[in-house]
């Protein structure tokens, strides 16, 4: 497989934020969202197989392994290289751009899904199946550039009940929307309607671009 990166840092999202965490960063992604902040990732890296890249993971002694890209669902030895770190008692995220099928993805993993919002610019590619395909403990993540993206977020997830299923955040893209702004927004009053579905979100900051603010690689 083609990896871009391994590295060891903070883990920046998701119900994991704050842990330190391995990171395994593949080449590729088939998606160009507006506020990428890995575009380094698209073409370059080396191809290592599934044996040397848990030999390098093993270095840091971190429990927690994130499987990200680029897109790591590109790549058909994905997988096999999540059954194989799982195999070895880590805890593994794979955090994907919610464009493929979550097929053959350990059943011990967690897969963090980054659901699109308008303001990305690539919403329309979202495979609307996978919501039905994650399980109890997989995660969801909305990057929101602006008002009319939490909206949009907000009505995506109380139309298919999400945060009665799945741990779902908010995040402000970085640079884009000032997270003052959103949690203001998150604050305001729900209607009836929300409160009835027991409409449950997390305010996200990726804390990485806050503890190394301009640095893109190994963090």
């Amino acid at each position: 497989m083609k990896i871009h990166e391994i590295f060891f840092s903070i883990q920046g999202e998701s119900s994991h934020a704050g842990v330190p965490c391995a990171f395994v960063r593949l080449t590729g992604c088939n998606l160009r969202c507006s506020y990428c902040d890995t575009r380094h990732a698209y073409e370059e890296g080396d191809e290592m197989t599934a044996e040397q890249v848990i030999e390098r993971v093993g270095r840091f002694r971190a429990p927690l392994v994130e499987v990200t890209g680029g897109e790591p669902l590109l790549q058909p030895e994905t997988p096999a290289l999540v059954m194989a770190l799982a195999d070895r008692c880590y805890k593994v995220l794979i955090e994907t751009n919610g464009s493929l099928p979550l097929k053959g993805i350990d059943e011990r993993a967690t897969v963090i899904m980054d659901l699109k919002c308008p303001g990305s610019g690539m919403s329309e590619h979202m495979l609307w199946e996978n919501l039905d395909a994650l399980r109890p403990h997989d995660e969801i993540k909305f990057v929101l550039t602006d008002r009319y993206d939490y909206d949009w977020a907000l009505d995506i997830i109380k139309t298919h009940r999400l945060s009665e299923r799945h741990v779902v955040h908010l995040s402000p893209a970085y640079g884009m929307l000032e997270p003052a702004e959103l949690a203001a927004w998150m604050l305001e009053p729900l209607t009836d309607e929300a409160l009835a579905r027991g409409l449950n979100v997390r305010f996200q900051l990726q804390l990485h671009k806050y503890i190394w603010p301009g640095v893109e690689r190994g963090v």
